[in-house]
């Protein structure tokens, strides 16, 4: 874990199209890598981690949109495009409160869109442990429930025991789903140096 830092990033992230609005506020060191913040918002949002992910951003030097994310080597696959390998891409690079804004996208089949908002830079605090998430709303979809459109059917179908489909979906989800649910209390931040050592072994 990196320890050796003075500022803190403060993003906020926003799952795109979701009506209430489901986020989360974090706080990660300033040398956090892009795949370091992956991990993060993985955290924070619920997700676990089983699909590929991207950054889209404005490359402050030149204006123009840059992908960064797992390059093509490392999976095998020829995506036609150019991607930057987020554990060599340093946030503090690419951020800045000029340049705030990205897109982070999830899972390339059920296309989760996040809004990522760099929302201020902040002095590190003593005796806080980051990253950490100070707030959000609302429970984070499951995974591979089709997307934003999926995830609204999906709550229609458990908000109805009538729905002939109500407990084929309850026993997939396990039982239980409270989409009301989140507390920034009960997020636990893992290890991004563990996560990618074991992404690379896959």
């Amino acid at each position: 874990m990196k320890t050796k830092f003075d500022q803190v990033y403060q993003f906020k992230t926003t799952l795109r199209g979701a009506k209430p609005p489901i986020w989360r506020r974090i706080q990660v060191p300033e040398t956090y890598t892009f795949y370091d913040l992956h991990v993060a918002i993985q955290d924070a949002m619920g997700w676990d981690d089983y699909h590929m992910h991207e950054f889209e951003l404005v490359n402050p030097a030149t204006e123009t949109n840059v992908q960064i994310g797992i390059p093509d080597e490392v999976i095998g696959y020829d995506s036609g495009r150019e991607i930057l390998t987020g554990w060599k891409q340093k946030i503090a690079k690419w951020f800045t409160m000029e340049n705030k804004s990205a897109i982070y996208v999830y899972d390339f089949g059920d296309n989760w869109e996040h809004i990522i908002k760099l929302e201020k830079i902040l002095p590190r605090k003593d005796g806080v442990k980051y990253p950490v998430c100070t707030a959000g709303k609302l429970a984070c979809p499951p995974e591979d429930c089709g997307g934003i459109w999926g995830y609204a059917d999906f709550l229609e179908i458990i908000g109805d025991p009538d729905n002939e489909e109500y407990e084929e979906m309850m026993e997939w989800i396990g039982d239980e789903f409270n989409p009301e649910h989140f507390s920034p209390n009960e997020v636990i931040f893992t290890d991004p140096a563990k996560r990618l050592k074991a992404a690379l072994q896959r």
